[in-house]
């Protein structure tokens, strides 16, 4: 049977009461939660507690009230709490559909951090809720090993979450691996995609969903975008990940709708509204909302950032939407702005922090693959269109002699590993180099797509649905798919592993750190 839940992704307050235990007994440290019983009384930790944007001194941490409420904050390297090393608050208002996020500061690197979360009610000051305890391990300061995650793309094609099927699992999979933490390459929530009550599968079953307001219809106003949020964290696997990982996230397009750009604007039958910037607008502030991320004051609403994870990583997060040109691969201003994908100022930054970055790793995180970033090619040099700009970046890091660059993304979903070779290429100014797709996380896995030859990728593997299973696959069929990354803290070597739900290693690579 599906369910349904209404008032911004509330269930019936008993029924979320058994969903939010539950989600504490399935995963998560043994201290993950503890959640009030008299729930008219206190206020409530509404959809669980996450961490984000970790580095060797701090992390973003994140909660969300039912009601107006301060966050109040603590923190220890111990999980009893006996030293507290950092007090805050924040306050949880209206404005901000009641979340709060709060940098915690002055921690010490590579330790262990819980974090202890608690609501005091703003209008009957001695009334909090019941805490609710989180985890996350800051960057080292020396050169240990570093495990982690990354992947995209969850709830799309209208598959939500099934209880009856275990929910959202590749979630419950990764957080087997204990890793430092999660990049989501974007594609949080698909704010475009209706989830329907019921789906049925070509083997005659039919997946059930759990079923809200929001999910109903796409995503136009400000309360339909943070009610897909809100929808993702029903999930008890999602729930008892981000109490333990910490998330940097990206974002694509389905944060907004399918295939926007900021200067565009449609005519779609299921919308009333017809400007993409407006839409992003409100998209971007729910997703500065629920997502933990950093606060940049020069530019409120950036999502593009580098993350140093100690000596041996810098992860470099891109955003290949917010400042694009025209979704055209001909477009009739050459290089102008027509053909952005970054934008000169994200181009210019990332150039900037590639030349500073001393770490011996530098992971870059797409929201889009380089492999099918479409270019017009003259004279075996990128004329025009998206490509312009990646062309632009690769031969800088060249002549630049930016070496050890790992390229991670999702956004295909299917798993794949492509490698870079300018031997291969239309536009050969470049070293090579590799680039890793995973995902989906919980979303319709599709077939291969074609490659553009300009920047010479060889599909090195890939595992994808077949032709015969066509595109949008359930998630139930066992193709989801997640990368994992071990950087040796002793020989440096990096191990990339792409792996399914279930998770079985599908193929590994292990590549040697290049000094010069």
């Amino acid at each position: 049977m599906s369910m349904r839940v209404r008032n911004g992704g509330a269930l019936t307050r008993r029924r979320f009461l058994m969903t939010l235990t539950s989600a504490a007994a399935a995963g998560g440290h043994k201290a993950a939660a503890a959640f009030p019983s008299r729930l008219a009384q206190r206020p409530l930790v509404t959809h669980g507690v996450q961490s984000g944007d970790v580095s060797m001194d701090g992390g973003m941490v994140w909660a969300r009230s039912d009601r107006p409420a301060r966050l109040l904050i603590e923190a220890s390297s111990t999980s009893n709490f006996a030293n507290i090393c950092h007090a805050s608050f924040a306050d949880a208002l209206p404005e901000t559909d009641f979340t709060a996020k709060a940098l915690l500061e002055d921690l010490p690197s590579g330790q262990d951090i819980f974090y202890r979360l608690r609501f005091q009610d703003l209008l009957s000051p001695k009334v909090t809720s019941e805490p609710v305890i989180g985890h996350f391990r800051t960057a080292p300061s020396d050169r240990r090993t570093i495990s982690f995650v990354w992947s995209g793309d969850t709830a799309g094609q209208g598959w939500g979450i099934d209880e009856s099927r275990g929910g959202m699992r590749t979630y419950a999979t990764m957080l087997r691996h204990r890793p430092d933490f999660f990049i989501h390459c974007g594609d949080n929530i698909y704010a475009d995609c209706i989830v329907p009550e019921k789906q049925s599968l070509p083997n005659g079953e039919t997946w059930c969903n759990i079923v809200t307001d929001e999910k109903s219809r796409v995503a136009t106003t400000l309360p339909d975008y943070r009610g897909n949020y809100k929808y993702n964290l029903l999930d008890a696997n999602v729930r008892a990940f981000n109490a333990e990982v910490p998330v940097f996230a990206q974002w694509d397009n389905h944060e907004v709708m399918d295939n926007w750009w900021p200067e565009g604007t449609f005519d779609r039958p299921d919308y009333k509204v017809h400007s993409a910037l407006l839409l992003a607008a409100r998209a971007g502030r729910a997703f500065h909302e629920y997502m933990p991320l950093r606060y940049v004051s020069s530019e409120p609403g950036r999502i593009y950032r580098r993350i140093s994870y100690g000596p041996l990583l810098d992860i470099f997060l891109l955003d290949m939407r917010s400042y694009r040109g025209l979704n055209d691969t001909r477009p009739q201003n050459g290089d102008g702005p027509d053909a952005h994908l970054l934008g000169p100022q994200q181009l210019a930054w990332l150039k900037r922090e590639l030349r500073r970055s001393a770490a011996t790793w530098k992971v870059i995180a797409s929201d889009a693959p380089l492999a099918t970033i479409a270019a017009d090619l003259l004279d075996g040099r990128c004329a025009a269109g998206p490509g312009f700009e990646i062309a632009d970046l690769l031969r800088f890091m060249k002549r630049a002699g930016i070496r050890n660059t790992v390229w991670l993304t999702a956004d295909l979903h299917y798993t794949a590993a492509h490698y870079f070779d300018p031997n291969k290429a239309l536009f050969d100014d470049f070293e090579p180099f590799w680039e890793f797709v995973s995902g989906p996380l919980h979303a319709g896995t599709w077939t291969p797509v074609g490659l553009n030859r300009a920047f010479g990728p060889q599909v090195i593997f890939q595992k994808a649905a077949s032709p015969g299973q066509g595109d949008n696959l359930a998630p139930c069929f066992g193709l989801q798919f997640f990368g994992h990354v071990k950087i040796d803290g002793v020989s440096r070597q990096m191990t990339v592993t792409l792996n399914d739900v279930e998770d079985r290693a599908l193929w590994t690579k292990t590549l040697d750190p290049v000094f010069v």
